[in-house]
């Protein structure tokens, strides 16, 4: 899904885009994919050459599937978008340490990514096989583990009148044909800031906030490989499916 701008970032022409537009030249892949009454022409961004063209077309934001398009319907990530209820950029800090923390527990891969915006994505790296509906009531419960361990600071509350000034542990970006700002990706923001991956051990850094990387200096973070060869180590979810029942006492 693309966010295009071609008026600017400040400029009123903003809209996003899902079906491919036919004039987009042949070279530009594309995957036809069932959405309720019809189907969607996504466009596939596997090259330098589409992405170079992408930001032609002033599609500054890309947000992508957490599936691909050879099996659409078997995700292979899973994401917990930390989004805080005040501008408290330390809650978010925590709850991306106990997060990771947690999943360690579950022997689940996982590696952090500023949004750009306010918050952190967590990312877990998966083998294919269950489907979105899977994925998601497992990230559920995860949250929910998260949560009723520390109830005055995170909640699962979808609705915004639920949760206060508690941070949201977001994780419906999990279901079929929902997205997530892509690696790397610039945001429509004063300064470009750029949703950008980074260490678990860069998590302590002061200056660390949900826009540190920008156009100016996101490059230099990229050539670090923050995350290190992690979407290459893919994980089943049902051995920790088993862990997490059994850490919190209840059926997963």
């Amino acid at each position: 899904m693309l966010e295009r701008r071609p008026d600017g970032i400040d400029g009123s022409g903003a809209f996003m885009q899902k079906n491919t537009p036919d004039h987009y030249p042949d070279r530009v892949r594309r995957v036809e994919l069932p959405k309720e009454g019809g189907t969607v022409r996504h466009t596939v961004c596997d090259d330098t050459a589409t992405l170079l063209y992408l930001a032609d077309q002033a599609a500054l934001t890309l947000h992508r599937w957490l599936s691909r398009a050879d099996r659409p319907d078997r995700p292979d990530r899973m994401v917990f978008d930390l989004d805080p209820g005040t501008d408290d950029f330390e809650t978010v800090r925590e709850a991306a340490r106990l997060l990771g923390e947690l999943l360690d527990s579950l022997r689940l891969p996982s590696a952090p990514m500023t949004t750009g915006s306010r918050g952190l994505h967590v990312v877990v790296p998966l083998r294919r096989g269950p489907d979105f509906d899977e994925v998601r009531d497992f990230a559920h419960h995860v949250a929910g583990t998260l949560a009723a361990a520390h109830p005055g600071r995170f909640t699962t509350a979808a609705r915004k009148k639920d949760r206060g000034d508690r941070l949201y542990l977001d994780v419906q970006r999990n279901g079929y044909a929902q997205t997530a700002v892509a690696p790397w990706t610039v945001r429509a923001a004063p300064g470009a800031p750029v949703a950008a991956p980074f260490a678990w051990e860069q998590l302590d850094d002061p200056a660390l906030h949900a826009r540190r990387w920008t156009v100016a200096d996101a490059v230099e973070q990229a050539r670090t490989d923050p995350w290190e060869g992690l979407l290459s180590r893919p994980r089943a979810l049902g051995p920790a499916r088993r862990r997490l029942a059994a850490l919190s006492g209840r059926p997963v």
